[in-house]
Formats: structure tokens, C-alpha cells, sequence
């Protein structure tokens, strides 16, 4: 569970959580804006004004227990429907950002493998 691989997974994606959770309310990487039906989606969540700023906290929060590796198998639970989401939102709606998201999706996937042992008593 410890082998460098996992690490440095886990350190890449909590570094990436970070950074984009943070951009989420705080907006230093300028990104631009999706057209068409992913613009249309993405205007629609953000007029509810509370969807990006919580999903930005989250991501921080989440990427911090990662780097810190505190939590780490509650963290993977967090990050799950999040990713999932991230990626079907690309996979559907913006496909040039796919392997981003495939990339986080990957890596929660990995992370939460590794950690299977913690996850069994959910099952029993």
C-alpha cells in the first residue's frame, strides 16, 4: 500500500485537487470558457452560486488529506462521485478536456485499489 508508485500518484493528485479546487473560487489559471452545450451546463451550475465554490472546497480539503495522507481511504470515497462526474461532463460534453479527467478518475481508481482493505467492512 505504501510502494512509490502509490505515492507518487497520490501526491499527484492531491497537488491537482489543490490547485484546481483553489482556482475554483480564486481564479489564477485562466481557463476558458466551454461553448455549446457544455457552456450551457456549466452556466446553469454556476448560477446556482453554490455548486463551484463547494465542489472547490471539497477538492481542497480532499487534496489536502492526500498530501498530508491523513484520511486517505475517506478522502477516495469523497473524490469518487466528484471524479466520476468530471469525467462524464468531458466525456459527454467537452471532450478535449477527456484525459484530464480520465487521468483523476485513473488515479482515484488506483488509490482506492490499494486501500481495497479498508473499504471491505462497507461490504459485509
Amino acid at each position: 500500500m505504501n510502494s512509490m508508485f502509490t505515492k507518487i500518484v497520490r501526491i499527484a493528485l492531491g497537488l491537482a485537487l489543490v490547485i484546481f479546487g483553489a482556482n475554483k473560487f480564486l481564479h489564477f489559471i485562466p481557463m476558458e470558457a466551454p461553448t455549446g452545450s457544455a457552456g450551457d451546463f456549466m452556466n446553469s451550475l454556476g448560477a446556482t452560486g453554490y455548486i463551484f465554490p463547494v465542489v472547490g472546497v471539497l477538492e481542497v480539503i480532499i487534496g489536502i488529506m492526500l498530501l498530508m495522507k491523513k484520511w486517505v481511504a475517506f478522502a477516495l470515497i469523497l473524490l469518487a462521485p466528484i471524479s466520476i462526474n468530471i469525467l462524464l461532463f468531458h466525456l459527454f460534453l467537452d471532450i478535449p478536456g477527456l484525459s484530464f479527467a480520465l487521468l483523476v478518475t485513473v488515479f482515484n481508481g488506483i488509490l482506492i485499489y490499494k486501500h481495497w482493505q479498508q473499504y471491505k467492512p462497507l461490504f459485509y
